[in-house]
């Protein structure tokens, strides 16, 4: 019989072993992932990220042919090196990176398969937007700031003749956008085309710089500048504004849903899967969206009643946006009616969650119109920014205005971003957004704000449940144009007969689904699958649930696809059983 010691000893020399594979396994799935990230840094191209965000960084992504065939073999390496690392000797957390990054990358490699490198723009953006949005959201402290500016700038051409190649090959393919949803979307070309260089949207790094740049390079850099607008990027717009209008409208689609091209059954089952992070088929959403329809049009029917307004569903609606009292009186003062419902929230804060975030926030009139948040660069330079439709203050009513700024400031996405920023975890993981995760959260944070006590103003709360109408016909009318055949007429009527919206709002609405298949679809499912979250917790737990704890389990580990986000949750769950 062996002693007590020689025991102790061999119990040691096993858990050496066994501390030893898993220190092995660590180090080569971390030397994996910082592998992946320096060509990410390289490529300056970020798989799954918010594409609001895109800022110049010196030379400009390679979006040729050639530059999507390097990162698909890169991909492929990085699944191959994947397979050899044993994932059951990683510690919890680094399962959930490894678990995160394996999806990611098959995510990607599903990505290749498809059409979508067709598809550079919608309604609302594209690259040419983006790019010229961009300096907007830069911070210009330094020279080397500026030197890789005047990099970016250079680099446009190229940037630019790579994506109308591309276009162009889309026409040969029949891989178009629907005419009518395009019509007029060369206005967001020719806004970037000015004949005074002072006055474009490239030209204001340079109107004003920080006393840390002298004289002379302020004035050397402000030539450079002007000079690359002027020569360089005006007349690329001017290239991309011709092709735009004499060759891709000429040839665009005739036909609603993204169905009618070939293979579009299968993209549409992709963008669903992309945009949800679930395998829901499109009869499973279209029907939950009929159903979501019926509930929050009772609940709106209640307030109309509670209010005793005399008239219908229609007539109080109309009576909402007739109503003077329903706007703000000047762009400044909508910003300054956010801020405030922004800075209340933020006093509630600590009752929700334990863990708040460091990084700030700006509430800004947004350049093109309409509201969004852009995220912070996670540098410590730049806050990030809720944007706010201020300079068409009329078209942003106030009963709104509660439940968009708990959506796009806190503790929506703002809160959620920058938290996912500051997170101690893989840098690849601080910068995904999941948009069913993402936008679900907004969408959850709204109905927040009714936990917290806010919403007191009925008006206000019916403008919660308008928002909430609204994503639930989504899940209606996205499917219903792209997979059972409905025309652009039937949307708008049912978006006219369901939500708040005016009728301009439901035709652009409709464009945007029309020409960004699937993307709508994930407020209302990711929202819907963080409220059954919520509510298994509270079951199961009872008189142990915690609502800061669920809450920082629930945004502590950055964006997730849904199904890792429930099982984080459900082991989260059994851990305070």
């Amino acid at each position: 019989m062996k002693s007590i010691a020689q025991f102790v000893f061999m119990l040691c020399v096993l858990s050496s072993v066994g501390t030893t594979a898993n220190a092995d396994e660590k180090e080569k799935f971390d030397e994996l992932l910082n592998e992946h990230w320096d060509n990410v840094l390289k490529e300056q191209v970020f798989f799954r990220r918010d594409p609001d965000v895109f800022r110049m960084n010196g030379k400009l992504p390679d979006f040729s042919e050639k530059g999507r065939e390097k990162r698909q073999k890169f991909n492929e390496k990085i699944l191959r090196k994947l397979k050899r690392i044993d994932a059951s000797k990683l510690s919890y957390q680094d399962n959930i990176s490894y678990r995160l990054f394996t999806y990611e990358r098959e995510a990607e490699k599903a990505s290749y398969e498809q059409p979508e490198h067709y598809f550079p723009m919608n309604i609302y953006a594209g690259f040419h937007t983006y790019f010229a949005e961009a300096p907007a959201k830069m911070s210009f402290l330094t020279e080397e700031d500026y030197d890789k500016y005047l990099i970016s700038l250079a680099d446009y051409p190229r940037y630019n003749r790579d994506f109308i190649k591309t276009l162009s090959e889309a026409i040969d393919k029949g891989l178009t956008h629907y005419c009518g949803s395009f019509v007029g979307y060369e206005k967001t070309i020719s806004r970037s085309i000015f004949s005074d260089v002072t006055d474009s949207e490239f030209y204001a790094p340079v109107a004003n710089f920080p006393s840390a740049i002298s004289a002379d390079k302020q004035q050397a850099y402000r030539a450079q500048v002007s000079k690359l607008i002027s020569d360089t990027v005006i007349p690329e717009y001017q290239r991309f504004y011709d092709f735009f209008t004499k060759e891709y409208m000429p040839n665009c689609r005739k036909e609603v849903g993204i169905t009618s091209v070939e293979g579009g059954e299968e993209y549409y089952d992709y963008l669903i899967n992309f945009y949800t992070t679930t395998n829901m088929p499109a009869k499973e959403i279209h029907e939950l969206g009929l159903s979501e329809v019926t509930r929050i049009k009772a609940a709106m029917n209640d307030i109309i009643r509670d209010v005793k307004f005399a008239g219908g569903f229609k007539a109080f609606l109309d009576s909402l946006r007739e109503n003077p009292a329903n706007y703000a009186d000047s762009p400044q003062d909508l910003l300054e009616k956010a801020s405030f419902l922004a800075k209340r929230m933020e006093g509630e804060l600590p009752k929700w969650f334990s863990k708040l975030p460091r990084g700030t926030y700006n509430i800004k009139a947004s350049p093109g119109g309409g509201a969004y948040y852009v995220a912070g660069a996670g540098d410590g330079k730049t806050s990030g920014t809720y944007f706010l439709g201020a300079n068409n203050y009329k078209s942003e009513p106030l009963y709104n205005l509660e439940a968009l700024t708990y959506h796009e400031a806190v503790p929506g996405h703002h809160f959620q971003g920058t938290l996912a920023q500051e997170l101690e975890v893989p840098e690849f993981r601080k910068t995904l957004y999941h948009s069913a995760y993402g936008e679900g959260w907004g969408l959850y944070a709204e109905s927040l704000g009714k936990d917290a006590g806010f919403y007191q103003d009925p008006y206000s709360d019916f403008g919660r449940l308008t928002y909430e109408m609204w994503r639930a016909c989504r899940l209606v009318v996205d499917t219903g144009m792209h997979a059972f055949g409905w025309s652009r007429e039937k949307a708008v009527n049912f978006l006219l007969s369901n939500t708040a919206l005016s009728e301009h709002d439901v035709n652009r609405e409709v464009d945007r689904y029309i020409s960004w298949p699937g993307q709508a679809l994930s407020y209302k499912i990711g929202e819907l699958r963080i409220q059954a979250l919520r509510k298994k917790a509270e079951s199961t737990l009872g008189n142990k649930f915690d609502i800061r704890a669920f809450h920082d389990i629930l945004i502590g580990n950055g964006s997730l696809p849904i199904a890792v986000l429930e099982d984080v949750v459900n082991d989260w769950i059994q851990e305070q059983l």
